[in-house]
Parts: structure tokens; C-alpha cells; sequence
């Protein structure tokens, strides 16, 4: 028993104390999980700092400073992964020429090398293709974190973009959902500019006043906060525009997916006001719903001007 239990303690001893193949596979994978932990370490202080730099971003009233923290925030999304990666490699190729100075290819590095192939055939070739396209779409500038995308073509992925890697994609939907896209099946993305949706809402009335009221009192009814109309509607345009009719224009903002707010419950409620109200029908015409972003009116004015030119030289 004693004999059996030396023997064992020997060849404990030897196990750790003389170079063998297996020892060194068990130090390369505790460094392995060491490095694996210290990554961990940096990429916290890393995320921290990005955090600063989103609430920056969230912050400042200046849109090209915004764009720029924004563009910034991304990079040290996409640094996070890296750094992980690389101190793992790093570590991990330095301590197995550490622990193998003179190793040669031998039968069993031929097998291992030849199961790697087949095992990086299913396996790198995607990761390559992730990251190319992840490479691609940041140095062009597609999206950064923190715009809103919608993205091609699935037609039901979109969302605040919470993070991006050279690999992967991190979205959150409006109903809160986490969805994870590979990069390299974004073929194209919808970037909704300062993550809202503007909104005008043509009202026609017969009396000035009394249309003014009838809007005032429903601009009070509509929501207001981030997931709802971002702030309160405004009346942007007030003419006249024949006998006796009248235009108000309405204008709001929301995030993707809240049109409805306009479209339907502010229309809703100027009917109803209206029809509670002693006296004769002021809204003479259905109101009209449209998008009014400012950037796209300027694109689609210069686009509408051409066309008037060409019709001209005909």
C-alpha cells in the first residue's frame, strides 16, 4: 500500500516537474483561461470608458459632436473584441514556444494540423466572411452605436444598435427584444437619422380660431417622452388657403414604430373634439398624415427641380 502510494506521489512529481506533452497542454490551457480572465479586466475598463463616451454623445446638443463621440463609441466597441483576442493569442503562442523550443512537425502534429483544416474549413471561413463585412461597413461609416437601423433583408430586425464587433452586430428592438446579427448577412441597413421619425399632419378647417382650439386641445392629448412623440407637437404652418379654409400643419417626432401616434390617435383626436363641439363641423377635409424629415424635402426638392428642367427643354 505505502509502495503504491510513493509510486503515485513519483510520478505526480514527475508529471509536473519534467517536460512531457502533457504538462505543457495543461500550462498553455491555465494560461490560456489566465489570459482568457485578464482580457476580461481590460475590456471592463474599456467598456467604461465607452460608457462615458455614450453619455456624452447622449448629452451634447451639437449634432457633428454627437456623430463624432458616436463614431467613437463604436471603435471602442469593435476594440473591445480585439483586445480580448489578441492578448489570448499572443499569450497563448508565447507560451507554447516557451514550453516547446525545438518542436518539430511530427505524426502528430501531421494529424492535428490536418484535423485543424478540416475543423477551420466549417468554422474560420465564416468568421472571415464576419469579419470582412464587419471591416467594411465601419470603415464607410454605415451605422455607429446608438443610430436606429433596420436592416436588410429581414424585413422584421430593427433596432438601437448596443454594440458592434468586427464579427457581430448587437441590436435592441423597440419591444425590448436583444437580436444578434452576423455581419456577414447585413446586406444592407436603413439608418433612421437622429433615431426619429418626423411626422406633419395637413388639417383643414373653416374657421381660424376655432380650428386653432380644436388642434391645441388634441396636440395636449398626445403622449410625450422617449418611446412615445419625442416632445410636444408643434403648429409649423397656419394660412389660409381659399374662402373661408384654413391649413394648420402639425409636426411631430417619434422613434420608428410609434407613427401611429400621429397617423392615428392625434387625427382621432381632432375628430372627436371636433364632433363633441356644439355647433357646425370645422374640420372640412380628412387630415393628411406624411413624413416631413427636412433632410429628404432638400434631396427630393433638388431631385423634383431637375425634373421640371428637363420637362422644360422638351
Amino acid at each position: 500500500m505505502e509502495q503504491a502510494a510513493e509510486n503515485t506521489i513519483n510520478e505526480f512529481t514527475t508529471f509536473f516537474t519534467e517536460p512531457n506533452a502533457f504538462r505543457s497542454v495543461l500550462i498553455l490551457l491555465v494560461t490560456i483561461v489566465l489570459a482568457y480572465w485578464f482580457s476580461k479586466i481590460i475590456a471592463y475598463f474599456i467598456i467604461k470608458v465607452a460608457q462615458l463616451v455614450a453619455v456624452s454623445s447622449d448629452t451634447t446638443d451639437d449634432v457633428e459632436r454627437q456623430i463624432r463621440l458616436r463614431r467613437v463609441e463604436t471603435y471602442l466597441s469593435v476594440a473591445i473584441a480585439l483586445v480580448r483576442a489578441v492578448i489570448v493569442g499572443v499569450v497563448a503562442f508565447y507560451v507554447w514556444k516557451l514550453l516547446s523550443p525545438t518542436a518539430t512537425f511530427s505524426s502528430a502534429a501531421i494529424g492535428a494540423s490536418a484535423f485543424f483544416i478540416v475543423l477551420a474549413g466549417g468554422t474560420i471561413g465564416m468568421i472571415l466572411r464576419d469579419i470582412t463585412a464587419g471591416a467594411a461597413m465601419i470603415i464607410e461609416h454605415w451605422f455607429h452605436v446608438g443610430d436606429f437601423i433596420r436592416v436588410e433583408p429581414f424585413l422584421d430586425v430593427s433596432g438601437v444598435v448596443e454594440r458592434m464587433t468586427l464579427r457581430s452586430t448587437k441590436l435592441r428592438s423597440i419591444n425590448g427584444e436583444v437580436i444578434w446579427m452576423h455581419n456577414q448577412h447585413i446586406q444592407a441597413v436603413k439608418v433612421t437619422p437622429r433615431g426619429v421619425r418626423t411626422l406633419a399632419v395637413d388639417i383643414f378647417v373653416n374657421n381660424e380660431k376655432v380650428g386653432r382650439n380644436i388642434i391645441e386641445k388634441a396636440i395636449e392629448t398626445v403622449p410625450i417622452g422617449t418611446m412615445k412623440v419625442v416632445k410636444k407637437p408643434r403648429i409649423a404652418r397656419a394660412e389660409q388657403w381659399g374662402e373661408k379654409l384654413y391649413w394648420f400643419t402639425v409636426v411631430g417626432q417619434m422613434p420608428p414604430g410609434r407613427e401611429w401616434l400621429m397617423e392615428n390617435y392625434f387625427i382621432d383626436s381632432l375628430n372627436e373634439i371636433d364632433e363633441r363641439r356644439r355647433g357646425p363641423k370645422t374640420l372640412v377635409r380628412p387630415a393628411i398624415a406624411r413624413y416631413a424629415d427636412e433632410d429628404a424635402e432638400r434631396s427630393f426638392k433638388r431631385a423634383v427641380r431637375m425634373k421640371r428642367e428637363e420637362t422644360k427643354d422638351k
